[in-house]
């Protein structure tokens, strides 16, 4: 009896994987797709690549669809379909960029977000570029911040400690890896914890 089983032990083996296979398959279409927006402003092209490292961590997580903008090419349906947003801006007068200011301004003017806050709920978070070791990151990083919250979004950080920034001058000049590593992180937690909200919001 024994040595006729030996026989089929190849086909045992290979329809326990199949099976193994189809409910591993299974289990990934009822895994929720998250879509996160990544809006950015670059003049030099820092913030830019920043942007782009944002992108790639975000997209290391599973069922996360990406969609990499400058802000002025933003549409109201990518805005609002949109599971989480990121902005990028460089640095200017320890602020953000007036093009990333109009686009907030947007939101309204031209989108009109408001009374419903069309934007609630969803997941906030910010990266930068400065050319100074102490020349207005973390401003700018809040006042896009704030922004968010003024849209009763819920904002994350992630890379430092209110998101991921960059130093391109003086002693460091360009982006460095660690800098880089930093935007890849940030963009990794943000679809991360969209992902979660979305499988909690699912259920």
């Amino acid at each position: 009896m024994i040595r006729n089983l030996k026989g089929w032990v190849p086909y045992l083996v290979l329809l326990t994987a199949l099976i193994g296979r189809a409910e591993y398959c299974a289990a990934e279409e009822h895994v929720p797709r998250v879509t996160v927006l990544i809006a950015y402003y670059s003049l030099s092209g820092f913030t830019e690549k920043m942007a782009v490292e944002v992108a790639q961590g975000a997209k290391s997580v599973a069922g996360t669809r990406v969609v990499l903008r400058r802000v002025g090419e933003v549409t109201a349906p990518e805005l609002f379909s949109s599971d989480a947003l990121i902005v990028g801006s460089p640095v200017y007068w320890s602020n953000m960029a007036g093009e990333v200011k109009t686009f907030f301004d947007d939101w309204q003017f031209k989108f009109g977000i408001f009374p419903e806050f069309k934007m609630k709920n969803k997941l906030g978070a910010a990266f930068t570029t400065g050319g100074q070791n102490a020349g207005g990151k973390e401003l700018t990083m809040l006042t896009i911040l704030a922004a968010m919250l003024q849209n009763q979004m819920i904002v994350l950080s992630g890379g430092g400690a209110f998101g991921a920034s960059a130093t391109t001058e003086q002693d460091s000049p360009g982006l460095n890896e660690s800098e880089l590593g930093e935007a890849r992180v940030l963009g990794k937690r943000v679809a991360e914890v969209a992902s979660i909200m979305k499988r909690a919001s699912a259920r």
